[in-house]
């Protein structure tokens, strides 16, 4: 116990410790969520008549990015499978960074549900067994059922395989090679059940779709890995640790058949929204084309399809074995999967609504505060969660050396 409290105690200390880049990079976070906040009192205060959310539109930016971000913590897996099935070493360290990530990015969307609620002291009712929800016939409690679990295990994994590599000693697979496993089905589930929360509901037909869960999937086990390509040539450049362009090609395989697959299912709901052009294609018309003259969302949705089919062209080329091309490759994919499964999905299915009537949506700077906030939270905590492990990893902080 002693040796752990001074692990903690020592991951602590570091988080502090770094140079002016470091200090200037968490001021600037600071900032921003200071402003979040902010906005967030004024919306708590207030109530949601501050975002540009309406009876026709409830849902908005919060729950786009709440969506996103739960395939950026699922696509952790996409490191874990690798690794401790096929045993690919060249990804063995990477899966800490992988599992890191998740944990903010799970942080993240917790925190979109909380400000996407108009009563958020009334979060508990949400919890199983302890409020009134409507379980288990509801999505929403079986979303955070697992967020949570996921949270948890991500957390025991890591952390536990940082403390064993503090102590210098190998981990004992029993204690989290089981978890691992479970990890990996739970990693499906999170993403999965998020896309059974539109497809559950039946009035609004956009959704409906059987291969809504399978889209959701491939779009994560992309934006997923391709930010992650993108961090680790931060942490390559801005830090003592060594990352092999092994493991990064590694990585840039798992991105490019993700992308294919994600176009390949993208084509087919294209394909049975507009051949048989009925009533419930509306939304999508409304989305590509526009309708009646309402065509907010028509530029945002072709910006992603352009940068998805950019970065599926690069991915597959040779070129993009070259640092500079795919670390472009990776950023188009992170924006275009971004706006495809924010403002291309969430949106069109409240437009128009079954009524018909076209009220389109446009996130308020309140909204949009509150939403850099977050973001900058979130980036706040992996940027510390880094900079806790890396002396870890590189053996500059271990228990040998402890004081």
């Amino acid at each position: 116990m002693k040796s752990y409290l001074t692990f903690l105690r020592r991951c602590f200390q570091a988080a502090f410790i770094g140079d002016w880049r470091y200090y200037t990079w968490l001021g600037v976070l600071t900032v921003l969520c200071f402003f979040g906040l902010n906005a967030y009192a004024n919306q708590f205060v207030s109530g949601l008549g501050t975002t540009g959310m309406t009876d026709q539109v409830s849902w908005g930016v919060y729950i786009a990015n709440f969506t996103f971000l739960v395939g950026m913590a699922a696509a952790a897996v996409m490191l874990v499978i690798p690794v401790h099935i096929y045993k690919n070493e060249d990804l063995h360290d990477l899966v800490i960074f992988g599992e890191l990530l998740a944990v903010a990015a799970i942080l993240m969307c917790l925190a979109f549900v909380t400000v996407d609620l108009g009563r958020p002291d009334r979060f508990w009712h949400l919890i199983p067994g302890i409020g009134i929800f409507h379980f288990p016939g509801s999505m929403l409690s079986w979303d955070v059922l697992v967020l949570n679990g996921y949270l948890l295990l991500n957390l025991h994994i890591c952390g536990y395989l940082i403390y064993c590599r503090y102590c210098g000693r190998r981990p004992g697979k029993w204690f989290y090679a089981p978890f691992v496993f479970i990890g990996i089905g739970w990693a499906v589930s999170i993403h999965t059940i998020t896309a059974f929360l539109y497809v559950g509901l039946g009035g609004r037909p956009f959704w409906n779709s059987a291969v809504l869960g399978p889209r959701f999937l491939a779009s994560a086990f992309t934006a997923g890995p391709a930010f992650i390509i993108l961090s680790l040539q931060l942490i390559r450049r801005f830090t003592e640790y060594r990352i092999t362009d092994k493991g990064l090609m590694a990585l840039r395989s798992i991105v490019q058949v993700a992308m294919l697959v994600n176009l390949f299912l993208l084509v087919n709901e294209v394909f049975n929204e507009f051949y048989t052009s009925d009533r419930a294609a509306a939304s999508s018309y409304y989305l590509f084309l526009g309708l009646h003259g309402h065509h907010a969302l028509v530029p945002w949705i072709w910006t992603a399809v352009t940068f998805n089919v950019i970065s599926a062209v690069l991915l597959v080329l040779p070129v993009s074995r070259r640092m500079g091309w795919l670390n472009v490759a990776c950023g188009l994919a992170v924006v275009g999967i971004w706006i495809e499964k924010g403002m291309g999905m969430v949106i069109p299915g409240f437009i128009p609504t079954p009524l018909g009537e076209m009220v389109e949506y446009t996130p308020t700077l309140n909204e949009v505060l509150v939403c850099v906030g977050i973001w900058a939270f979130g980036l706040a905590c992996f940027t510390v969660f880094l900079r806790m492990t890396i002396p870890i990893l590189t053996g500059k902080v271990s228990s040998e050396n402890a004081k």
